[in-house]
């Protein structure tokens, strides 16, 4: 028996949408990506994901066309990683609205600190997550830095078809 419905076909794209998205590793897998960590070790070491299952959900989202695989050099061999697509970049305010939704709504933990949303064009922290709330412009992930405090991290994001 499967564990979900098969939504593909149905008319309401919000379920369409779910059916591809619907799984939390996926919208992970993403974020991760963006991030530059489109290599499967990086990948599962930053997740904390068992292989066989960050196997599956690569294979799927390069199937649903969320990620294309890239080659990549290491030593003397060649690997491949993953990139981003137009259709994962899309994703981006989704991903942003979530960190700004989660900022708000639940508890952080003692240790954490505020995430700032920083888009490079103006310099200014966006507290909107598809249009900089300073300047109006539609954010893209190349023109995005995500501000960590609790890892002490910049992260400039990646363009679609980029592996850093």
């Amino acid at each position: 028996m499967p564990l979900r419905s098969d939504w593909s076909e149905e008319h309401c794209p919000i379920r369409r949408s779910l059916d591809v998205l619907g799984d939390p590793w996926v919208l992970l897998i993403i974020r991760d990506v963006l991030h530059g960590r489109g290599r499967f070790d990086a990948l599962r070491d930053n997740l904390r994901i068992s292989e066989a299952v960050l196997s599956r959900r690569l294979r799927s989202m390069v199937t649903a066309g969320l990620l294309v695989r890239v080659d990549y050099p290491d030593g003397a061999r060649t690997r491949q990683g993953y990139a981003a697509t137009e259709a994962a970049a899309e994703l981006l305010p989704v991903l942003q609205q979530l960190a700004i939704w989660g900022e708000r709504h639940t508890v952080m933990p003692a240790t954490g600190a505020h995430m700032a949303m920083v888009h490079v064009t103006c310099g200014e922290e966006t507290t909107q997550g598809q249009v900089c709330s300073s300047c109006g412009q539609v954010l893209v992930p190349e023109e995005m830095i995500w501000v960590k405090p609790w890892k002490n991290a910049r992260d400039r994001l990646q363009p679609a078809g980029t592996l850093a």
